[in-house]
């Protein structure tokens, strides 16, 4: 087993049960806005939570391909492993956060989103500036991730999710969270 594999493993794990917490937490909203549906009680889903589910997962992934990029560089050592800790458990909280625990508590979703959505980024961009700084302190990645086409990427990925964190207009969390959703969408398929 390399070095790589052993800490990705526990990587794997950790960022793997995030995923698995934000379909839980939509299936949870789903199958209780169906029972609402049957006995014709209000609950709105909305459009802010379920996008925030898409941007996280997509978020996730991109972390879970930035982690192939830095097999080679990865030492098993403790701070490697801290470090992973520290990191997939942010990402597993942040997508705790997500949909609620008692959907029941709720008929629109929206104000469970305003209420976590700026914790919710300030998770993703704390972790923005972790990877960041890491890859600074790797020469080898430094010179794969500082190509303009990178920097103009991670600097408009910063700027919406910045964005996004400080409005409280519905409409402009849903264009944000649209455009965040684009750029990932746009970067997977080219």
């Amino acid at each position: 087993m390399s070095e790589f594999e052993f800490v990705f493993v526990l990587y794997s794990l950790v960022l793997g049960l995030s995923l698995v917490e934000l379909l839980t937490g939509l299936g949870r909203t789903l199958e209780f806005k169906l029972a609402r549906d049957a006995a014709d009680r209000a609950f709105r889903i909305g459009w802010l939570t379920p996008l925030l589910a898409v941007f996280v997962i997509l978020d996730l992934l991109s972390f879970w391909m930035f982690a192939w990029l830095v097999r080679d560089v990865v030492a098993a050592d403790r701070f490697t492993i801290l470090g992973v800790v520290v990191f997939a458990s942010a990402y597993f909280l942040a997508s705790r956060l997500v949909f609620p625990s008692e959907p029941e508590n709720f008929v629109d979703l929206d104000t469970h989103y305003h209420r976590v959505h700026r914790v919710v980024f300030a998770m993703l961009i704390v972790m923005l500036a972790v990877q960041w700084l890491y890859v600074a302190t790797v020469p080898a990645l430094a010179g794969q991730m500082t190509s303009p086409l990178s920097i103009g990427m991670t600097a408009l990925l910063l700027a919406l999710m910045i964005g996004a964190a400080v409005t409280r207009n519905r409409k402009a969390g849903i264009l944000l969270l649209a455009l965040l959703i684009a750029r990932y969408l746009a970067i997977y398929l080219v």
